[in-house]
């Protein structure tokens, strides 16, 4: 159904009710091109919260430690941060006036 702006300003709550019973779209026009749309709203978008339940199975203990030895521990990890300072950094650019 297409709707001009002026009759929607006027009657939109009766509008609104009209879609959320029939759950038919109203377009909504200027000057007869279409500038909106008032739909009813899907099913189900009321909350993310639990949407992806049941999703996921869980094949192993997730908690218990995996044996490998942590960066940190080892003290490891000193050799990614002088990795990280060896690369070349990309010579800024300054404009000119």
């Amino acid at each position: 159904m297409n709707i001009p702006a002026a009759i929607f300003k006027a009657e939109c709550l009766k509008l609104m009710d009209e879609v959320a019973r029939t759950g038919r779209p109203v377009v909504i026009t200027k000057h007869g091109k279409p500038v909106a749309q008032l739909g009813p709203v899907p099913p189900g978008a009321e909350s993310l919260f639990g949407y992806m339940h049941n999703t996921v199975k869980i094949r192993d203990d997730i908690v218990a430690a995996t044996g490998e030895a942590w960066s940190a521990l080892e003290g490891d990890e000193d050799r990614f941060v002088s990795i990280a300072l060896r690369k070349p950094r990309p010579k800024r650019v300054s404009a000119k006036k």
